[in-house]
């Protein structure tokens, strides 16, 4: 752990630290501590000394990894410095050709030419952690210590008496609470954040007694983002077909990521909505994973948890935001592809010229009750399946106009792409060009989020397609804390409703007369 020391009063007017990561600490200008190494040395095996032992050590017959330095300002400009280190970098150049410790080299090339520049301080300042250091000779209590540094791949496993309180504060210190840190400790003259300015402004409009407050809250909370969690390296395909599919998902879905993975061979845009701890435990999951580590044609994006409800729609843009192939497959982390569903809609993209027009491609989906199932290999196996109670549509039971219009009826013996019109609640899962509309913030947790984007696909002239050789398959799992919220909680309901009359609204100023039939259905609905 480093970038986190305390400066002790030195006596000095002006001073600057410098941390970049390496071994020991050196005060530019005057009891000397030094390492024995050669220049050009792996700096992750150098070795840390206690003083004793190096005594009789001079500057200028040894290395320094130069990680934290105080510097001394006024002195060095005095000394002429930015000239002084070019200098040396020219002359050094001419037969080193290369730094491979970049500024590291510079500064000891400069030190080993100057040596009175140089008053080092006691190797506890920055104990490196390593097995080819002695860093337990650095000091006598961890009382002691400035900084703890890590420079090796070994890391957590590193061989020294105090490893497990290194280890306990290395972990503590991934797993915090990073919106704690998203406030200035120090306050500092800055220039004006208008974008902050603005945000403050649009939530001081808010009624703090409305009961729907903290929803519509939600919608203007920035949420702290780390794209690409782990290591990304796609190029999306030549003849521009290619397909991503997106989803979110908590730290509960995680065991769909593997079939998943095995249902769906191409590029994946996923945002994970985690707590900092949660991070952590994700990414040893995907570490222990042959499947995960397997594929890096796989976007992880950490979305950290901040406020009451899971913000759904602001994960499905952050996952469609980082799509860089030319379509996208919107689909939900329950759902599993059937084999070879990626290749199909490749074919299908081009069959329906997508690139020239604004179609939605819809893929049916169904749902099994059982933990244990038998995949369908074909439409074939589907059907069979579906009339032995095995599958079943889509929320049949609950919820039969999210799908009902996809019109399974006609699918069951279609053999060709046809066309459906978009019916009040309607929420199929759909591949779409990547520049389609955005999902509507506003709609949080349980209800409505999907509703909403496809109601806006219709007013912008979309035409649903179905696909009548595709499929996907919802597996069984414990019901999510947002709808049980829904299902318990009159207030919530309430607001779902409320959110919903206020988004028709919206779409009736900005489409017009068009959008009048959305309200229409609903009322009717």
């Amino acid at each position: 752990m480093t970038d986190s020391i305390p400066i002790q009063n030195t006596g000095l007017d002006e001073v600057s630290l410098q941390m970049d990561g390496q071994t020991p600490v050196s005060v530019f200008n005057g009891p000397k501590l030094e390492m024995k190494q050669s220049s050009g040395a792996d700096p992750s095996k150098s070795e840390d000394c206690d003083e004793s032992s190096l005594m009789d050590t001079t500057v200028a017959d040894t290395f320094l990894i130069c990680c934290v330095i105080l510097l001394l300002l006024d002195r060095l400009r005095k000394l002429k410095w930015e000239q002084m280190w070019r200098l040396t970098a020219e002359r050094e150049l001419m037969s080193m050709l290369s730094t491979s410790l970049a500024d590291q080299d510079i500064f000891n090339a400069v030190i080993k030419q100057n040596p009175f520049l140089v008053y080092q301080l006691p190797c506890f300042w920055n104990v490196q952690l390593s097995d080819h250091t002695r860093s337990e000779k650095c000091y006598k209590d961890v009382s002691d210590l400035k900084v703890i540094h890590w420079n090796s791949p070994k890391k957590l496993r590193v061989k020294n008496k105090h490893v497990e309180f290194f280890r306990n504060l290395y972990l503590t210190f991934l797993e915090y609470d990073g919106n704690l840190l998203r406030r200035e400790l120090f306050g500092c003259p800055s220039e004006v954040d208008l974008n902050s300015e603005n945000l403050q402004k649009k939530l001081s409009e808010l009624d703090e007694d409305d009961p729907c407050y903290e929803f519509r809250r939600e919608r203007f909370t920035v949420h702290r983002t780390h794209l690409y969690f782990l290591h990304y390296e796609y190029e999306p395909s030549a003849d521009n077909t290619d397909v991503t599919l997106v989803a979110q998902l908590s730290m509960d879905r995680l065991q769909m990521l593997e079939a998943i993975c095995k249902h769906w061979e191409g590029p994946i845009s996923l945002a994970l909505y985690l707590s900092d701890a949660e991070a952590q435990q994700f990414l040893r999951y995907a570490q222990g994973s042959e499947v995960l580590m397997g594929r890096r044609n796989v976007g992880y994006h950490i979305v950290y948890k901040e406020g009451q409800f899971y913000p759904v729609n602001l994960l499905r843009n952050v996952a469609m935001k980082h799509v860089n192939t030319p379509y996208m497959f919107l689909s939900d982390i329950d759902f599993l592809p059937m084999y070879g569903l990626y290749e199909y809609l490749r074919k299908s993209v081009v069959q329906l010229d997508m690139a020239n027009t604004k179609k939605a491609l819809i893929v049916p989906a169904f749902e099994t009750l059982r933990y244990r199932l038998s995949f369908p290999k074909s439409k074939a196996e589907l059907l069979s399946q579906l009339d032995m109670g095995t599958l079943f549509t889509f929320r049949y039971h609950v919820w039969t106009k999210g799908h009902a219009p996809t019109n399974f009826a006609k699918w069951r013996t279609a053999t060709t792409p046809y066309k459906v019109e978009w019916e009040a609640d309607f929420e199929p899962y759909v591949v779409v060009r990547r520049d389609c509309p955005e999902y509507d913030r506003r709609f949080v947790g349980f209800g409505w989020n999907k509703v909403a984007h496809i109601m806006e696909l219709d007013a912008q002239e979309y035409e649903f397609v179905v696909l009548p050789n595709a499929y996907m398959i919802h597996m069984p799992h414990a019901p999510s804390f947002d709808i049980t919220k829904f299902r318990s909680n009159k207030q919530y309901r309430i607001c779902l409703k409320t959110l919903k009359e206020e988004f028709q609204q919206n779409m009736s100023r900005r489409y017009g007369f068009a959008a009048l039939k959305y309200m229409t259905a609903e009322n009717n609905s």
